[in-house]
Order: C-alpha cells, then sequence, then structure tokens
C-alpha cells in the first residue's frame, strides 16, 4: 500500500513533530500554567459529556 520511502518518511515526520511539539511545550510552560488555570475541568466535563451520549446510545439500543 505505502512504498518504503513514504513510510520512512511518514516515521521520521511523526518523530520529528512529536520533539517540536516537546519542545514548543517546554518553553511555553509557564504561560499554560498562567493563563489556563482550571482548563482541567473543560476537558473533563467533555468527557463526561461523551460518556453520557454513549450510555443513552447503549442503553437505548435495547
Amino acid at each position: 500500500m505505502f512504498t518504503k520511502g513514504q513510510i520512512i518518511f511518514g516515521v521520521l515526520f511523526f518523530i520529528a513533530f512529536v520533539v517540536a511539539m516537546i519542545f514548543s511545550y517546554k518553553k511555553d510552560k509557564n504561560m499554560h500554567v498562567m493563563f489556563y488555570k482550571g482548563s482541567y475541568k473543560v476537558l473533563l466535563g467533555f468527557i463526561v459529556f461523551i460518556v453520557f451520549l454513549f450510555a443513552i446510545k447503549v442503553f437505548l439500543k435495547h
């Protein structure tokens, strides 16, 4: 499906992307703590909402 060159490019791109993301996060870590304090509550709310929708789907299917 993919050539050997495409697979190598994909793996190298993924590794470079992850390294860049880690470097960028470490660089902006102090700013994230200051500006995004409490953002875990929003993430938790989204997760609870998705679980709730999935539970409705499962219970109404039967």
